[in-house]
């Protein structure tokens, strides 16, 4: 990375008071824990950051990292509303409100005199976070309902746009992405590398390896580089803990997990002309399983290791709410955000996410099936 580039980086970094870290749609376990990783290195700068993630709370797997408990499903109190009083000439003697149908009325006793609507001034605050770290996300759609239902936000503030993707658009103030890298874990690792190395302490670095074993299947993907293997060296190096991260992440399996596999696994489909491999679940699978929609990523995770020769595998759900939902996966170079194009999914190359509102698990499925194999629904 260019000495120029990181220093800019640094700057805004120092800058910053209060900084976002952004976890975008289907980052999966790469995505949470190079966020995890990253706002510790943020504090050690003295700079508090909150981290978000478009598709919610920490998974289960990933709840060995320290810190993992800071990651919110959504950006609340972005701005203050601000009631300013004049008190230069009459000072405030009692204040006091109450609720009162849905309404809420403000009481301020002066000591003496009176107020008028001269003295009185009404604004809203600026945001609460001054800089945007993004990682992983390709563009500002993939971050769903974070960017969308605050665009503005997004628009005013700095971004940081961390990815090691193609199709990233480039889309921050300042951009780093590095297409020899095959997890945002790793590009993370360089740039605190960069900046300062003594910043990448036990917990950073157990943090980074797991994005970087996640995303690598265990270092068992056709990308790993020799580059990626020196990169996850140097963490163990580090102290991160590699037989704890192996262990949350491929060994500890819950029995409704199981359950719920098992139940997957029953329904499975093999399109084998396409090398296309599918299946549902209901909300009955569900409550019979006692497992829940966190559980999907690790049901997912199995369903690739069962169909080792499929290029694209999908998990097609009906949410507590019945909504009907798919999780398609695929492995590079097969673009499933392309292949799925007529769907209007969300997501990245390798996972998208396809709602279907007011339609049945089984007209879902033939949607999907017709998309990926070319045949009539």
């Amino acid at each position: 990375m260019a000495l120029g580039e990181t220093q800019q980086i640094l700057e805004a970094i120092k800058r910053s008071s209060r900084p976002l870290i952004c976890v975008p749609r289907s980052a999966g376990a790469d995505g949470y824990a190079s966020a995890i990783g990253l706002a510790r290195v943020l504090e050690k700068l003295d700079k508090k950051a909150d981290i978000v993630a478009a598709d919610g709370a920490t998974p289960k797997n990933l709840h060995f990292l320290p810190g993992h408990e800071k990651v919110s499903p959504a950006l609340e109190n972005l701005r203050r509303f601000v009631i300013e009083i004049d008190a230069s000439r009459t000072k405030v003697d009692e204040l006091t409100y109450e609720m009162k149908d849905d309404k809420l009325i403000i009481h301020l006793s002066p000591k003496k005199g009176f107020w008028d609507a001269k003295d009185l001034n009404v604004s809203s605050s600026g945001y609460r976070y001054d800089l945007i770290v993004c990682l992983g996300a390709a563009d500002l759609e993939s971050c769903a309902h974070l960017y969308s239902d605050h665009p503005d936000f997004f628009y005013r503030t700095p971004i940081l746009n961390i990815d090691h993707r193609a199709e990233n658009e480039h889309f921050g103030q300042l951009n780093v992405v590095d297409l020899t890298a095959v997890s945002v874990s790793e590009v993370v690792h360089d740039l605190v590398e960069a900046i300062e190395p003594g910043l990448l302490d036990e917990e950073v670095v157990t943090a980074l390896l797991t994005g970087m074993i996640s995303k690598t299947k265990s270092f068992k993907t056709k990308n790993v580089s020799p580059k990626t293997l020196q990169t996850a060296s140097k963490l163990v190096a580090k102290g991160a803990k590699r037989e704890a991260i192996v262990h949350n992440l491929y060994r500890t399996r819950s029995v409704p997990t199981l359950r719920l596999w098992g139940r997957a696994l029953a329904r499975l489909k093999v399109d084998a002309a396409s090398s296309f491999v599918w299946t549902l679940l209901s909300q009955q699978d569900f409550l019979h399983a006692g497992a829940e929609e966190a559980d999907l990523p690790d049901v997912i995770e199995e369903l690739i290791a069962s169909t080792p020769d499929a290029k694209v595998v999908a998990l097609i759900y009906e949410t507590a709410a019945h909504e009907i939902v798919a999780i398609i996966r695929a492995e590079r170079p097969t673009d499933v955000l392309a292949l799925t194009a007529a769907l209007r999914p969300t997501g990245t190359r390798e996972e998208v996410r396809v709602a279907f509102p007011d339609k049945t698990i089984v007209q879902a499925e033939k949607e999907i099936v017709a998309c990926l194999t070319k045949k009539p629904a």
